[in-house]
């Protein structure tokens, strides 16, 4: 194993403002890194991460201090066995298929369009504030059957859980932040489930609630816990998935205009932008035993950070992997959305991404209507987008102007 000397390190500024330079240095001189004061080793090859995802060596319990202080609970990230698969039965069904098409769809496009007409007249948007931070909460939100007058508490609470889940320098402040967060969010949703149990409605918290598989049903903590991982999970990742994706295409506006002009297109730049610029930077995993990865061997009982990002741009997997390009042949779009995919973004193997349709879906139809809203669109003048963030990374604002349409109806 060894040290990466002009890697920035990765608690640092200098790494925050440019991840990816640092990940060059680690995949080529130093792909097992060990970290010091974190205690942890740092893999960045892409057959090493994909390793991580899939071989059950590779467990989910580091999900114990990691974030089960802040979800209130466990969670299905942290299940293995029959449990996992139980629990991701009772969850499953309603991300996928005629339960996401018929269902959640409309609400889907109700929620762009309720966002996107408070712009379309202006001329002028920030694709960040005014419509990627808002939109997959208030999805989410709407698809529970929750108040959507709380959206700014839900929020807060999904953002405390995040900044817990990525406090790699463990601040006791974020992990104080993060617990209450779940606490409070607890407090709000238990008596909601409990009545939801009594009055069953059309929606997705009282599916969850009268959801069974083999003779099990998911309690109130259960729920509880699976929607603060929704809320975080799903919130976090599509609202940097849309903002990234629009700020590539804008710095391609060559691909912009053939995504305008085919839509079809936008599955690929979703997927380029999950391979690209992926929300998620890195996850973490424990190991049961002794592990050989390049450059050495990794103890039993290590907790190991898997970069996602850098092996999204691996070089030995992707060509020419620090361009954005929407119509590159290494990444083919059938699989980009399911556990086959090639990029790492929605992981692999039995932790794939439950929301990953559920996130394709949004981003489809929050594009096509964006588009539609925009037929001009570029950077507004002077603006310079700059992404920030370590675990999870996008776009700080992206300010845009645009030839303003009449709302129609």
């Amino acid at each position: 194993m060894t040290i990466a000397h002009e890697a920035p390190d990765i608690l640092s500024p200098e790494f925050a403002e440019n991840p990816y330079a640092a990940y060059r240095i680690m995949r080529e001189q130093a792909p097992l890194l060990w970290h010091e004061p974190m205690q942890k080793y740092i893999i960045s090859r892409y057959d090493d991460v994909v390793r991580a995802c899939k071989d059950q060596t590779f467990t989910t319990d580091n999900y114990v201090w990691q974030l089960e202080p802040a979800h209130g609970g466990r969670t299905i990230v942290q299940m293995s066995g029959r449990e996992h698969s139980v629990r991701r039965a009772l969850v499953a069904p309603a991300f996928r298929g005629t339960e996401l098409q018929q269902k959640f769809l409309p609400v889907i496009e109700r929620n762009a369009r309720d966002l996107i007409d408070r712009f379309r007249e202006a001329g002028r948007a920030d694709l960040v504030w005014d419509f990627a931070r808002h939109f997959p909460i208030n999805v989410i939100v709407d698809m529970l059957g929750l108040d959507k007058s709380d959206h700014a508490r839900f929020q807060g609470w999904y953002t405390a859980v995040i900044e817990f889940l990525g406090n790699l320098s463990q601040d006791p402040e974020v992990n104080e932040a993060g617990v209450r967060a779940g606490e409070e969010m607890a407090a709000y949703m238990i008596p909601i489930i409990q009545q939801r149990r009594r009055e069953p409605g059309d929606d997705l918290l009282s599916t969850l609630c009268a959801a069974e598989v083999e003779g099990t049903q998911m309690s109130d903590q259960d729920i509880k816990a699976f929607v603060s991982l929704l809320l975080a999970a799903g919130g976090e990742t599509t609202d940097k998935a849309v903002a990234s994706m629009f700020k590539n295409l804008l710095a391609h506006p060559d691909q912009l205009a053939a995504v305008r002009e085919d839509r079809t297109l936008i599955d690929r730049a979703f997927a380029e932008t999950l391979r690209y610029s992926p929300p998620v930077h890195m996850v973490m995993r424990e190991l049961a035993e002794d592990v050989e990865l390049s450059g050495g061997v990794v103890p039993a009982g290590s907790t190991v950070i898997c970069l996602l990002a850098a092996a999204n741009r691996d070089p030995d997997h992707f060509a020419d992997p620090d361009s954005f390009d929407i119509f590159r042949d290494d990444l083919p779009t059938g699989t980009a959305f399911s556990a086959a995919a090639e990029h790492l973004s929605f992981s692999l193997g039995r932790h794939f991404c439950v929301g990953a349709l559920l996130a394709r879906t949004e981003v489809e139809v929050g594009t096509n209507l964006l588009l539609d809203a925009m037929p001009d669109l570029e950077l507004d003048e002077g603006a310079n987008p700059v992404e920030q963030g370590v675990f999870t990374r996008g776009p700080a604002s992206l300010p845009v102007r645009f030839s303003a349409a009449r709302m129609s109806g």
